[in-house]
């Protein structure tokens, strides 16, 4: 899956890993996975902190929209959870923008560019 990361440079492709279930994983003909690590699922794990964007009302326009990063210090107060594509779509609408603040604008306004003629 495609992911980037913004740099001083400018937003570059990164690499990260995830977790998945037993049941997630399909065979690669070809590929062992018997040398992935494995780890026991705990039952009691608590369920994992959202991550990614969140969509508020821009408190400066009526009817805007701002899209922030889950993190950013400017999206307390509540908001809609987004994955990556619905915060993309998100910033498509009328009146709506990404935060200065956070990582949003870096990360999601270029991403909207390498969009442009493919829709």
């Amino acid at each position: 899956m495609p992911s980037w990361v913004a740099t001083e440079e400018g937003v570059e492709a990164a690499e990260y890993s995830v977790w998945v279930t037993d049941e997630q994983l399909r065979p690669i003909e070809g590929v062992d996975l018997s040398v992935v690590p494995t780890h026991r699922r705990l039952a009691a794990l608590p369920p994992p902190k959202p991550s990614g964007w969140v969509a508020q009302p821009d408190p400066q326009r009526r009817g805007g929209t701002v899209v922030h990063d889950s993190a950013c210090r400017s999206a307390t107060g509540g908001g809609k959870e987004l994955g990556a594509l619905e915060a993309l779509d998100a910033l498509m609408r009328p009146g709506a923008t990404a935060c200065h603040e956070c990582a949003a604008a870096e990360i999601l306004i270029p991403a909207l560019e390498l969009g442009k003629g493919y829709g």
